[in-house]
């Protein structure tokens, strides 16, 4: 089975998970969150960059610079980190086909609209979650509970 080749949300919840178990109130560096990663420090960057604008971090520059949370761990729900990190990227991987075959338009205009629905559901199954969750290992005992409308 094939998976995402698209790893920004994983790093996101790593960094900020990483971010929210600092007891020592120090800024975080991008090298030092990178390491935890296993990613490039600019990917790191690149990653809480949205974050940033979305406000649930903020960085410090100089010698004792870095990144912290602007928010309590406990506030930060997982889809206010899917979202500004997905954007309107498809999530089912759509493809472009060929703009003259009815059967291609077809197929795309559902599965378009197909994939907001599915980017909705995820979003939604993400607001469950905190990343002060991640931090306690909630969302492992969350697997076994099921989901409803609602």
């Amino acid at each position: 089975m094939a998976g995402s080749t698209n790893t920004q949300f994983a790093v996101a919840v790593h960094v900020l998970t990483y971010l929210a178990g600092v007891t020592d109130a120090h800024a975080v560096s991008s090298d030092e969150l990178s390491k935890s990663a296993n990613v490039n420090p600019v990917y790191v960057r690149r990653v809480l960059g949205p974050l940033r604008r979305a406000g649930l971090v903020r960085s410090r520059s100089g010698v004792n610079g870095g990144w912290e949370l602007a928010v309590d761990a406990r506030q930060i729900t997982l889809e206010q980190v899917w979202r500004p990190l997905q954007g309107t990227q498809p999530v089912l991987g759509l493809h472009g086909p060929d703009p003259t075959c009815a059967t291609g338009r077809n197929v795309q205009k559902a599965l378009t609209a197909l994939d907001r629905t599915v980017a909705d559901a995820v979003a939604t199954s993400l607001k469950r979650f905190t990343v002060h969750d991640i931090l306690d290992g909630q969302p492992e005992a969350a697997q076994s509970i099921p989901m409803t409308d609602g």
